[in-house]
């Protein structure tokens, strides 16, 4: 074997391992469910160990910001559904979307009775920046009680929804999308919070 058969095997051999790598990066295909009816997250997920499965519902009792992260690309337009509730008084239920997929605050994050259960935002990339919108109403987020979040993004616009309600809408000038920007994650302070019936569909028409 020559030197330069033997590079060009070693380079061969490279992209096949970085193609394999790639294909791992994403796994599930949108449009996508989930009502997690078993006992591990499973090989659609990756983040920190905090996070698992707890009475058929994805649950974490405190990561300080570390997520779960779905691994499955976010349409440039989605539709996100999933059901949630928190058994903590501080209710801060807290999700991103068009992430990175392993970094806090590298998307949108939305936050639902964030600061002990008195502020709800939407924040690009800085939950505590001067630009997220916000709604300040205490004790939105109930004990116990399962609330349905909603969100739609289409172009510019994020609209967030719960339980049927439009309670927050954020336009961005320059969209975070595409690789890099289109992971969705499930995070967490330190509350006691659940996530269930998962779902994710590219949005249409009617979603405006």
């Amino acid at each position: 074997m020559t030197l330069r058969t033997a590079t060009l095997g070693w380079i061969g051999l490279i992209v096949i391992l970085a193609g394999c790598s790639k294909k791992e990066e994403t796994q599930a295909k949108i449009p996508f469910s989930d009502n997690f009816d078993r006992t591990e997250l499973g090989e659609n997920y990756s983040g920190d160990p905090g996070w698992r499965i707890k009475d058929g519902q994805v649950f974490s009792a405190g990561t300080s910001n570390r997520a779960v992260w779905l691994k499955a690309s976010l349409p440039d337009n989605a539709v996100i559904e999933f059901d949630t509730r928190s058994e903590s008084p501080a209710g801060d239920i807290k999700f991103e979307i068009y992430a990175d997929g392993k970094n806090h605050e590298s998307g949108y994050i939305l936050i639902f009775g964030g600061w002990n259960n008195t502020i709800s935002c939407i924040a690009r990339k800085d939950e505590h920046g001067a630009d997220r919108q916000e709604l300040k109403e205490r004790g939105l987020v109930k004990i116990g009680q399962t609330h349905r979040v909603k969100v739609i993004r289409q172009d510019k616009v994020i609209k967030w929804y719960i339980d049927g309600k439009l309670i927050l809408d954020y336009f961005d000038s320059e969209p975070l999308r595409g690789p890099g920007n289109d992971r969705l994650g499930f995070n967490n302070w330190q509350s006691h919070v659940y996530f269930d019936n998962l779902s994710i569909r590219e949005a249409g028409d009617s979603d405006k």
